[in-house]
């Protein structure tokens, strides 16, 4: 290596160092001038779901105010701790994530992000608070209602149970699913918390319940019921049941009746053998018709076109292989003037033809 060239790399090294050495005592002065400068100003963003605040840039003053004990403008760039003015923002309750610098004109930049309520919850005494996506407690506030789902009867306790806890995170998964999903967040009006911890919702069309079980594949039981709705109820209407359960993996029960309707089928049997017996005896020419109570429907989760089975009926009790069929309610025909019967009778006793094919008709009974 000649001396020409070592020259030169000392030179070039040099000039590196040179240029090194000046920015670094640049940045220094710089930074000594922002530890000397002061807070000219601020600035307050809230982030919150559509715009719907619980708390306003007002109340993050105040908070900002009360940590640094004096005005925010003003104030040495250096005696604010951001990391510490963060974590104090992030303990009030209805902040989740707070975000605090200075730019390069000392101006203080505060961006705080609201936590999300997802449910309404009412308790067995009365009580009411707020959870958030992630299960969290939030009381409730005086500038603002959301729009969440609500549940009831909630167990009224300062500290939950295992078993609460299990219930309160079923709660946060159902309202999670309910409000990011825009027509079950429309249609339900309310989830009934029941004795056995499980879930029944009210809906906001339609006079029926609707049995969800827990929180557990919520998802698949709401899609089993849209596929009820859009093939079921969209023919008959959405009053003609009063109960729908579809708690149970691929299949959806739908009552006329509310409460369990299920009978063994040797019981339904002398049932039905009992009424027939009792209407001989009451009058002649008793028309009977059998009224369907319950219906099964075999639903395919994952898709939406899964045809629907017809509803069983009592006329044939052996032909489904469900060891308990559901119950049927056998309605004798009334006399004229009571609006429900099959049968109507004249003044002369003698019976009128129906246009309508009865179920069955009891043989007249002799004379004596």
């Amino acid at each position: 290596m000649n001396a020409k060239t070592t020259i030169r790399k000392v030179l070039f090294i040099a000039v590196w160092l040179c240029i090194g050495g000046g920015m670094l005592t640049l940045l220094l002065a710089a930074i000594s001038k922002k530890n000397k400068g002061q807070c000219h100003d601020y600035t307050i963003t809230i982030k919150g779901v559509q715009n719907n605040f619980f708390i306003d840039k007002k109340d993050v003053e105040e908070l900002l105010i009360k940590a640094t004990k004096g005005n925010i403008k003003g104030q040495p760039v250096a005696s604010f701790n951001l990391h510490e003015l963060e974590q104090m923002l992030e303990k009030n309750t209805w902040i989740d994530e707070a975000e605090l610098y200075f730019d390069n004109r000392d101006v203080l930049h505060i961006t705080v992000a609201e936590k999300e309520p997802v449910a309404r919850i009412f308790t067995t005494a009365g009580n009411s608070f707020y959870i958030d996506s992630l299960g969290r407690k939030m009381p409730l506030s005086d500038k603002l209602s959301a729009r969440v789902p609500v549940f009831t009867s909630f167990p009224d306790k300062k500290v939950l149970s295992a078993k609460d806890s299990v219930l309160l995170n079923d709660v946060r998964v159902t309202a999670n699913y309910i409000i990011n999903d825009p027509f079950w967040m429309s249609q339900v009006a309310q989830v009934d918390i029941t004795p056995g911890r499980t879930f029944e919702m009210t809906p906001v069309v339609g006079n029926h319940q609707v049995k969800l079980g827990n929180g557990e594949n919520i998802d698949q039981k709401f899609h089993r019921l849209m596929v009820f709705y859009q093939q079921v109820l969209s023919k008959t209407g959405f009053d003609r049941y009063k109960l729908i359960d579809v708690q149970y993996k691929g299949q959806v029960v739908a009552s006329r009746y509310t409460g369990d309707a299920k009978i063994d089928s040797i019981q339904l049997r002398k049932n039905i053998e009992k009424l027939l017996l009792q209407s001989r005896n009451a009058q002649n020419d008793t028309v009977i018709k059998a009224i369907p109570v319950n219906g099964r429907y075999n639903i395919d989760v994952d898709s939406v076109d899964a045809p629907a089975t017809d509803l069983p009926t009592v006329n044939n009790p052996d032909k489904h292989s469900d060891p308990n069929p559901r119950l049927s309610i056998l309605s004798p025909a009334v006399p004229q003037g009571d609006g429900g019967g099959q049968a109507v009778k004249d003044k002369t006793d003698k019976p009128k033809p129906v246009k309508r094919q009865p179920k069955a008709v009891m043989p007249k009974r002799n004379e004596e």
